[in-house]
């Protein structure tokens, strides 16, 4: 009885339905718009392979999701993905037996970079952006250090198949994953304590400590989830690159944030969700397909992303500015 009053006095804010609708018939439009200029694009072979380049944004879409939620931000996911990258294909070194070792090394990864930047942000009351912005630069030197500049390695075959092969001949591994971390996101956000927290801490921090809110367990646990996230990204991009890059991460901070911003999150916390960011996700990842479809040089896909996100921003985000 306790714990359903409890439940009851937090607010909950999830996502708009007019903004999810809107959002998702936008990617219908750029699907359609895609299938246009590149006939053939949604063919199920085709949007299959989409889908599996949007996986790894989604995921690590996911940890940014909840910051997000709770007024923040995350930086440092770039860094993340590239010494999860760079450490897991030194260990893996084209050995499966060697999995299983990457992958605690690169968990590690994520909750130790994840517990500084929750730790920092709530108890050092240094702003998420400084903070994550400042970790991962630390932990850009980090990589360079472990690697001497060089990265080593490869991927394991399994991490291969993972990435680029499909289970039972119809869906890719990445995808498979992404879809199972999507819907246990949805779920915890829309249906559990902690979820309706989150949001609770993004309209109100004070208000939320008041009512019985555990802020600095639920800050620091929503920036760990971030750097697991980032860290299982960059241990599946090794599977799909079959090597490392010291830029492994470069394009999924900025990205994962537009993801869920276009997804109909707002940037100052407190409501939406992933199921926009799914969307969000995808939208990202077809825009730069058809950039790239009409040869738009990457300077100019970049210039063209940013006007591009600004757009549907303005288009269905109208109402979020009332706040």
């Amino acid at each position: 009885m306790h714990l359903e009053t409890k439940r009851n006095r937090i607010p909950f804010r999830g996502m708009n339905v007019k903004s999810g609708i809107v959002v998702y018939a936008i990617l219908i439009g750029l699907l359609i718009v895609a299938e246009i200029i590149s006939p053939g694009f949604i063919a199920p072979n085709h949007m299959e392979s989409v889908l599996r380049q949007a996986s790894f944004l989604g995921i690590v879409s996911i940890g940014q999701t909840l910051v997000i939620l709770t007024g923040g931000i995350d930086l440092s996911v770039a860094s993340i993905i590239t010494l999860a990258n760079v450490v897991s294909a030194q260990i893996m070194d084209g050995n499966d037996s060697n999995i299983l070792m990457a992958f605690a090394a690169v968990l590690l990864i994520g909750i130790i970079a994840g517990l500084i930047n929750g730790v920092g942000i709530h108890y050092l009351r240094i702003p998420p952006l400084v903070m994550t912005l400042g970790v991962g630069s630390v932990i850009q030197g980090i990589a360079l250090v472990y690697s001497k500049g060089a990265p080593k390695g490869n991927t394991a075959p399994f991490v291969k198949f993972i990435s680029t092969g499909k289970i039972g001949g119809m869906i890719s591994g990445t995808l498979f994953i992404w879809i199972v971390l999507a819907i246990i996101a949805v779920l915890i956000l829309k249906f559990t304590i902690f979820g309706r927290s989150v949001y609770a801490i993004g309209v109100n921090t004070i208000a939320s400590r008041y009512s019985g809110i555990n802020v600095p367990f639920i800050t620091i646990i929503i920036y760990t989830i971030s750097g697991i996230m980032a860290a299982v990204t960059g241990l599946l991009l090794i599977g799909y690159t079959g090597t490392s890059f010291l830029n492994a991460g470069d394009i999924y901070s900025m990205n994962s944030i537009a993801a869920v911003v276009v997804g109909g999150t707002s940037i100052l916390g407190g409501s939406g969700g992933y199921i926009g960011t799914i969307a969000g996700a995808i939208i990202m990842t077809v825009i730069g397909s058809i950039l790239t479809i009409i040869n738009i040089p990457v300077s100019g896909r970049q210039i063209a992303q940013g006007l591009i996100i600004i757009l549907l921003v303005l288009i269905y985000g109208r109402e979020k500015n009332k706040r």
